[in-house]
């Protein structure tokens, strides 16, 4: 069953979605769901994004129904896939136990998105429906500052694990650690309770998956920060719990140049200068330099 519309503006709230966009997604709602030919196309999106629930990391077949969206909403139509997927979203959250405001600060990362959406251009809508895609199908988690993500060890982070002397094969339950941008600081403290809310959460609401490592792919890892910050900043402390995992040798500038400054297109020399990332960042890239991708790990299982 779909969201009834007349609901509809209290759930986006819940969802965190910036209030100047409520009406016109509520606006457009009613009048999707009231067309037999858009309604059925949702359904069908629904349907793709919960084919093979059991299966992380599986990114659904949606680009082609997407495709078939009404032109005008190509900003905005995946978010109403998401709204359509959220009964069943919670449906799921609640046969597993989860608690209800696990599920609405994990699900509110829609707003979030949205918020970012706008911020680079102005106006409603939603670049990484990918992403969402994890939440919505019960794979991710917010989880005090932090988020965590179902997954499982690929061939390279197995070894990796098993050289240490943990239990991992290809396939082992694993679980990907990812930062969210508007939390606050990443201090030790928010970290070290996220990942003692996870060794919780997961133990009592998937007991049979048993992941045996967090993996954390991001350029927050790259070592070259420690040129830049100092030794007890926030980030290099959060660089302090993982073991390398391996070296990323293709730069990725445009990684941090998003996270920092909101937009992975803004012009290097124009790259503001006001805190210590945001000069770190930009004058790497300035002085011909280039970020990476790194590749971290630690055991899951308290030591």
């Amino acid at each position: 069953m779909l969201p009834d519309t007349d609901d509809l503006p209290a759930l986006l709230l819940d969802l965190a979605v910036p209030h100047e966009d409520v009406n016109d997604l509520v606006a457009q709602w009613r009048r999707l769901t009231g067309d037999p030919g858009t309604l059925r196309l949702l359904t069908e999106c629904v349907g793709e994004l919960f084919r093979e629930p059991e299966d992380t990391g599986r990114t659904p077949e949606l680009p082609g129904l997407l495709a078939s969206a009404p032109a005008d909403l190509t900003d905005t139509f995946a978010v109403h896939v998401l709204l359509a997927a959220l009964p069943r979203t919670q449906a799921l959250h609640r046969a597993r136990g989860i608690p209800a405001e696990i599920s609405r600060r994990t699900l509110a990362d829609l707003g979030r998105h949205l918020a970012v959406h706008r911020r680079r251009h102005g106006r409603a809508g939603m670049q990484s429906w990918r992403w969402l895609v994890r939440h919505f199908r019960g794979e991710l988690y917010q989880l005090g500052r932090l988020q965590f993500e179902r997954a499982r060890l690929g061939d390279r982070d197995a070894r990796v694990t098993a050289s240490a002397g943990l239990d991992a094969a290809p396939g082992t339950p694993c679980l990907n650690l990812h930062i969210p941008d508007f939390h606050g600081p990443l201090t030790p403290s928010a970290c070290d309770r996220s990942v003692a809310l996870a060794r919780e959460f997961f133990a009592r609401y998937f007991p049979e998956e048993r992941p045996v490592a967090v993996l954390c792919h991001s350029w927050l890892l790259d070592p070259q920060l420690r040129r830049y910050l100092p030794a007890d900043s926030n980030i290099l402390r959060f660089q302090g719990r993982f073991r390398i995992a391996r070296e990323e040798s293709e730069p990725a500038d445009t990684e941090p140049v998003q996270f920092v400054f909101g937009d992975p297109d803004l012009p290097v020399a124009a790259l503001p200068r006001r805190t210590s990332v945001e000069r770190a960042v930009g004058d790497q890239l300035r002085a011909g330099g280039h970020w990476y991708v790194g590749h971290g790990w630690f055991p899951f299982r308290a030591e």
